[in-house]
C-alpha cells in the first residue's frame, strides 16, 4: 500500500517555498534590499539548488508501507517518536520564520532608527575616530574583481581600471563634484580622508537626513547606507551639512543638496563640512543604498 509521508511532504513544501521566495525577490527587484547586487549570481544559483533538492524530495513523499513496522519490537507503538515532537516543532519554526515574514512583510529601507543602533556617525573624540576609521577602506576596488562579460549591477558600480581612473580625475578637476550612486563610496572616502584638498570645491549630493545628539540647529548629516555584503553589515556614511533651515527637516527626509565644501572641527577632529546653498526635497530613490565599487577584469 502506498501512502504519503507527511514530514517528507512538508520538507518538499519548504524547499518549494524557498525557491519561490528567491524568484519573487529577483522578479520584483527587491533582492537589492537584502544583499549587495554583486551576489545576485549566488542567489540565482541558490534558486537552482533549491529547485534540484525539491525534485529529489518529491521522490521521498510516497512510499510502500507493507513492511513499515517490521523493524519495531512488539509493543513499541512508536512512543519514542513523541519525545522528539517539541524539538521538531522548534526546528521547523526556525526554518519557517524567514519564509513567513518574507512573504507577509514588504522589505523596508534602512533609516535613521537603524543608524542609531549602528553607533555614532560623527566622531566623539580624536582617538575614537582614529581607532574606528584609521585603516579601514570602504571602496574594495582592489579586492573585488569581476569578469568582463558579467552584467552590470543595479547602481552600475562596475568599472574597468581606465573608467575608474577617469572617475578619479573628474573628482580632482571637475567644477562640480557629484556624489552619484556608482562612485559614492569612493568619493566619500577620498573627501573624508583629505578634507583640506577639497576645501572650496562645489559639491552635489543626495541622501536622507540624520541627526545626532549634540548637533547644532543648523546642522544635519546627509547620509546613505553602504552595503558591503548584505544589510546585516550595513554602515551609515554621510557628510556633515550646515545651513540656516536645517532644523526644519525631520529625520529620514530625502534631500538633494548643493553647496561648497569646507573644513571644520567636530569634537576635536578635523572633517569636511558641506555649506549648503541649495536644498531640494526629493523622493526616496528606487535604489537607496550605495555599494563598494567593483573592478572589471578584461581578457
Amino acid at each position: 500500500m502506498v501512502h504519503i509521508h507527511f514530514q517528507q511532504f512538508l520538507k518538499a513544501v519548504i524547499l518549494a517555498a524557498f525557491t519561490l521566495f528567491f524568484i519573487k525577490l529577483h522578479a520584483s527587484g527587491d533582492i537589492s534590499m537584502y544583499i549587495n547586487p554583486k551576489y545576485d549570481l549566488m542567489s540565482i544559483i541558490a534558486i537552482w539548488i533549491f529547485s534540484f533538492l525539491f525534485f529529489i524530495q518529491l521522490t521521498r513523499i510516497w512510499d510502500n508501507n507493507r513492511d513499515q513496522h517490521t523493524h519495531c519490537p512488539p509493543g513499541c507503538n512508536h512512543v519514542h517518536d513523541s519525545a522528539s515532537l517539541p524539538r521538531r516543532f522548534v526546528n521547523y519554526a526556525i526554518i519557517l520564520f524567514p519564509l513567513v515574514t518574507g512573504f507577509a512583510l514588504s522589505p523596508t529601507v534602512l533609516d535613521s532608527s537603524i543608524a542609531v543602533n549602528k553607533g555614532t556617525l560623527l566622531p566623539q573624540s580624536e582617538d575614537s575616530y582614529r581607532n574606528s576609521n584609521g585603516d579601514q577602506s570602504i571602496t574594495e576596488s582592489e579586492s573585488n574583481v569581476i569578469q568582463d562579460d558579467q552584467e552590470g549591477l543595479t547602481n552600475n558600480n562596475i568599472f574597468s581600471e581606465e573608467e575608474y581612473d577617469e572617475k578619479m580625475k573628474m573628482l580632482e578637476k571637475s567644477d562640480l563634484i557629484e556624489l552619484e550612486e556608482d562612485i559614492f563610496a569612493v568619493y566619500y572616502e577620498t573627501i573624508q580622508n583629505n578634507p583640506k584638498d577639497f576645501q572650496g570645491r562645489k559639491i552635489k549630493v543626495s541622501g536622507f537626513v540624520y541627526k545626532e545628539e549634540g548637533m547644532g540647529e543648523n546642522q544635519l548629516v546627509i547620509s546613505r547606507f553602504l552595503i558591503t555584503h548584505c544589510i546585516a553589515d550595513a554602515s551609515i556614511i554621510g557628510l556633515l551639512t550646515e545651513f540656516d533651515k536645517a532644523n526644519n527637516f525631520k529625520q529620514d527626509t530625502w534631500l538633494e543638496i548643493e553647496g561648497t565644501l569646507d573644513v571644520t572641527t567636530y569634537n576635536g577632529v578635523e572633517l569636511p563640512v558641506l555649506k549648503a546653498t541649495k536644498t531640494t526635497k526629493i523622493e526616496e530613490p528606487a535604489e537607496p543604498y550605495v555599494f563598494p565599487i567593483l573592478t572589471k577584469v578584461t581578457q
